[in-house]
């Protein structure tokens, strides 16, 4: 069977695999292999990506616009959205309007280019995204620690010889904010080269088993063990600070933790003390190591706090911004000179819970309290860009309950599913393979420096707008301005340009903008224009004829049609640091007011259950449960409890459960196993596709039950507004057998 043969990059997941691609006559992928040239893959290729042509395929995807329910043409739609959303900003005003971004815009082109322009349109303060279902507690660490929020250092995998990891499982996530394509290969060769792999982790899940040793940890308590991990370097004089390293507070942060000894936490974590000095002292002794901590250490109540020490312990190690530690990635899109302010947050709050903004937004947390809550500012329409809210936010079953009281749901998805079920209207985004793809958003958090652009697999039909066009269109009718889509790129670009022409070190400094924009306009379309400029104004572009050897799209799309290695991560603190005082400040002064919380917590009665989260392989988060292929294995909703646990409440395999938290119950399906500690229940997230109203039939047979109808949105991490999903008091309650 032939076929033409096409490469991009899989959009499913952090880890940015490259994809070899049959296409027949007609435009279908009928097979999809890893692309061996790939320098940062390599032809590695998990259950997911291998999936792409049945997802590119899926008959439930919808191919136009709804309106109510009704299929309409795209003009038709827009006009919907315009007429309607003006309507409930002439009423209410714009804070009325509330708009929630999820997880999958950061795997797409459309979301980085068009989600600001779409919310700074919008001008209204109750944004929401998933970063406060995932990782905002990281962002806010790194943005009091360097000054930049997104200057997330990520372990450098490939030259570390000892790898310290907490509530992180890539051998099932694939990696997160740390893109790594066969990371369970990686973590083989750390030990194939005698390094050592620690994992930390309420679970023994498969990267646990992969390690040279696991650490059961109570969830929850992560900041507890990295404090009493910081205590003891102190308290033993492990500490090793390089000069080159610009600190404030270490005299402070040395004050901090003296309470926080590893007898204090180890009837807390469940980690024995002797282990916690132990796990200190081979951090300390290793030539080159690196801690890295992801969804199970910002999912709690003290996400924040955990992620600042995972770089606290990098930082006294020696080990940050050095090979073979924790380093910033050099993103090709990204220029070196860009100017940034301070970093800071709860510049405003949100209107009934008062909790801060954080990067611009407020926590999903709270979304459901400002539509449900009477007054001025109450959320009366919500837009909702490639997200699920009702199945991914804590309490998702409040949130479906109080979504048909809403005035108007503007959705851009392409499924009818448990939130966009209840839209007035629908913008479905093309196919994948009908889509460019480079990824803007994830190539910051590679474990080398590397770039890829995909162009389109297959064309767009006539008349279908891209995903970038219909933010874009979203954009200038949130507005209420005349401008189309080219107006608004034409504006990016030019600004852009003039900012770069503006800019001490720029490549550009003291040229003319104008001049600059001719060079990109040669027939390309406005977001291949404005990837090409991005291109040229980073650290390895042309510059515009600065370096005539340098990037440009053109460069990287026909030349390097598997995608570049740039090389190793360098060092470049320097180019991300951008304190107030220039200097790292370890021991930010509300981070230090928050260890009164985390030390009351020591004495703090513990509840005899915990629900945790669990991610699989063959999911991510809910929009994967719709391909058939994907579902069977170990991706099953089931929940996982101790044996211990089991036999003591009554509960043997498959017999039904009811789970009970403050906010509900749902029932699931028991599985004991020992690789759950005591004390501990799993349910994965993602699933309760049992919902009336959707469009997803493969789903629908095999629902599961939806975890955040159990997690509680009361619970947060104060510091980021992060939804703290782990740690979750329960009950459980055999249910009798059906007859």
């Amino acid at each position: 069977m032939g076929g033409r043969v096409a490469y991009r990059t899989c959009p499913l997941c952090e880890a940015l695999c490259g994809l070899e691609l049959t296409v027949d006559g007609a435009g279908a992928v009928t097979s999809v292999r890893g692309d061996r040239d790939d320098p940062l893959s390599a032809g590695f290729l998990c259950p997911k990506g291998a999936t792409l042509g049945r997802l590119d395929s899926d008959p439930d995807r919808l191919d136009g616009p709804l309106v109510r329910g009704v299929p309409v043409g795209w003009d038709e739609a827009f006009e919907a959205v315009r007429d309607e959303l003006a309507g409930v900003i002439a009423r209410y005003g714009r804070d009325a309007v509330a708009i929630y971004v999820g997880n999958p815009t950061a795997h797409s082109v459309a979301g980085p280019l068009y989600g600001s322009a779409l919310i700074k349109a919008l001008g209204t303060r109750n944004v929401y995204t998933a970063s406060t279902a995932d990782q905002m507690p990281k962002h806010v660490s790194c943005g009091h620690l360097f000054g930049d929020p997104l200057a997330i250092p990520v372990p450098d995998l490939d030259r570390t010889d000892h790898l310290l990891m907490l509530g992180a499982n890539p051998l099932e996530s694939n990696g997160s904010l740390c893109s790594a394509p066969d990371f369970g290969g990686r973590l083989k060769a750390i030990r194939a080269r005698g390094g050592r792999v620690v994992v930390v982790d309420p679970r023994r899940t498969r990267t646990a088993a992969l390690a040279d040793e696991h650490l059961f940890v109570r969830p929850g308590t992560d900041a507890h063990l990295l404090m009493a991990l910081v205590h003891t370097l102190f308290a033993e004089e492990l500490t090793a600070v390089p000069d080159r390293l610009p600190l404030n507070g270490l005299d402070e942060l040395r004050a901090l933790v003296v309470g926080f000894t590893p007898e204090r936490v180890a009837p807390v974590t469940g980690v024995p003390a002797e282990v916690i000095r132990r796990t200190a002292r081979e951090l300390a002794a290793a030539e080159r190591a690196a801690v890295y901590g992801r969804i199970g250490t910002c999912t709690q109540e003290f996400g924040t706090l955990a992620s600042w020490l995972v770089d606290v312990l990098n930082v006294l190690t020696g080990n940050l911004d050095s090979p073979g530690g924790a380093m910033f990635p050099r993103a090709a899109h990204m220029p070196v000179y860009r100017r940034r302010r301070p970093f800071t947050t709860g510049r405003w709050r949100s209107r009934v819970r008062g909790l801060p903004e954080a990067m611009g937004e407020l926590p999903v947390a709270t979304l459901a309290d400002e539509i449900e809550t009477p007054g001025e500012g109450q959320i009366r329409a919500l837009v909702t860009v490639g997200g699920n809210p009702v199945l991914s936010a804590p309490d998702g079953a409040r949130l479906d309950r109080l979504l048909p009281s809403l005035d108007l749901v503007i959705s851009v998805d392409p499924y009818l599913n448990e939130t966009t079920r209840h839209a007035h209207v629908v913008l479905p985004p093309p196919r994948p393979a009908q889509t460019p793809h480079y990824d803007l958003a994830l190539l910051a958090f590679t474990v080398r420096d590397y770039a890829r652009y995909s162009p389109p697999v297959v064309p767009l039909p006539d008349g279908r707008p891209a995903e970038t066009e219909i933010l874009a269109r979203l954009a200038t009718l949130a507005a209420g301005t005349d401008a189309t889509p080219a107006d608004l790129d034409e504006l990016v670009i030019m600004s852009t340009l003039g900012k770069a022409v503006a800019a001490l070190g720029s490549p550009v400094h003291g040229r003319n903008p104008a001049e600059l924009r001719k060079v990109l306009a040669d027939g390309a379309s406005p977001t291949e224009q404005r990837l090409d400029m991005m291109l040229r104004l980073g650290p390895y572009g042309e510059g515009f004829g600065a370096d005539p050897n340098g990037l440009t799209l053109a460069r990287l799309r026909d030349e390097h049609p598997h995608g570049v290695d740039l090389g190793p991560l360098k060092p470049r603190l320097d180019e991300v640091l951008c304190t107030a005082s220039g200097r790292i400040e370890l021991c930010p002064p509300a981070f230090a007011a928050d260890t009164d919380r985390l030390a009351a917590a020591l004495d703090a009665p513990r509840p005899d259950l915990v629900l945790i989260g669990r991610r699989q392989l063959r999911s991510n988060n809910s929009w994967l449960h719709n391909v058939p292929e994907l579902l069977g294995g170990s991706n099953t909703c089931t929940l996982h409890l101790n044996p211990a646990d089991a036999q003591r409440l009554g509960i043997t395999e498959g017999a039904r459960v009811r789970v009970t938290s403050r906010t509900g119950d749902v029932e699931a399906v028991a599985s004991p196993t020992d690789t759950v500690m005591p004390g501990v229940v799993s349910l994965p997230h993602g699933w309760g596709h049992d919902l009336p109203g959707t469009r997803t039939r493969v789903a629908t047979a095999r629902p599961g039950v939806n975890v955040n109808a159990i997690t509680d949105d009361q619970l947060i991490d104060p510091l980021s507004g992060n939804a703290a999903f782990n740690g979750v008091p329960v009950t459980l309650t055999p249910l009798p057998s059906p007859l």
